[in-house]
Formats: structure tokens, C-alpha cells, sequence
């Protein structure tokens, strides 16, 4: 597991990176509420199949207590550092299982994660 793959790179994918990669069952929170907020039926069918694969694909790895431990850390080190952790919540959650599992992150939003980069090591796909 070379990398762990953000949301928005689970969105923006017709298939999946070439190299091994892994998700956190925080990005299948998101995805399952992208699919319950969507605007009409036909993007929720189309979220709907996204869902369907990525959990056809990979096998989420679990928020545990340590991650919840690594995620408090880069909470805080977004609060001291005049960042708003709530707004962040699920990319310092996602952050935190990359940590924990000692992988990068792999994400189209690097800039989510400027404000702890000296943390988490955050690479965008190429």
C-alpha cells in the first residue's frame, strides 16, 4: 500500500491509480454522503455507481484509536497554527489514517492540507 488515495481522487478517477494504493473508511463516509445529498436522481446514480465500485475495490483501512490520536494531534496543530480544524474534519481524519499506516496521501486538493504539510506527506497525482 504505497498510497493512500484522498476522496477527490476517488471522484475525479475513471479507474483507479496504477500504483497500489488504499482508502480510509472516512472517504467512504464522504462518498456515501455526496450520495444522499445529491441534486437529482440521475447524479445520485451516478454517485451511486462510484460508491459501488470503490467498495467493489478496496478494503477500507479503519479509523482506530491511534488514528483518533494522530487526527487530535493535527487538529490541534491546525488550531495553534489560526486554522479553523472543523471545517478540515474529514481531511485531518484521512491525514490521519495516511500517518498511522505511514503512507503519503495522494489528493487533487493539496492545498487542504498547506496548513499541517510539515505533518502529512500530501502528493498530488500526476
Amino acid at each position: 500500500m504505497p498510497v493512500l488515495l484522498d476522496t477527490s481522487v476517488l471522484i475525479a478517477a475513471e479507474e483507479g491509480p496504477d500504483e497500489e494504493s488504499a482508502i480510509s473508511v472516512v472517504s467512504l463516509t464522504e462518498l456515501h454522503f455526496g450520495v444522499l445529498v445529491a441534486p437529482d436522481g440521475e447524479a445520485r446514480a451516478r454517485r451511486m455507481r462510484r460508491l459501488a465500485i470503490v467498495e467493489d475495490r478496496f478494503d477500507a483501512l479503519p479509523f482506530n484509536a491511534e488514528a483518533a490520536r494522530e487526527c487530535g494531534r493535527l487538529h490541534a496543530a491546525v488550531a495553534q497554527r489560526g486554522g479553523k480544524p472543523r471545517r478540515r474534519a474529514f481531511d485531518l481524519a484521512i491525514a490521519a489514517t495516511a500517518n498511522v499506516n505511514r503512507v503519503p496521501l495522494l489528493t487533487y486538493n493539496s492545498k487542504d492540507f498547506e496548513i499541517v504539510e510539515d505533518l502529512v506527506d500530501v502528493r498530488s497525482p500526476s
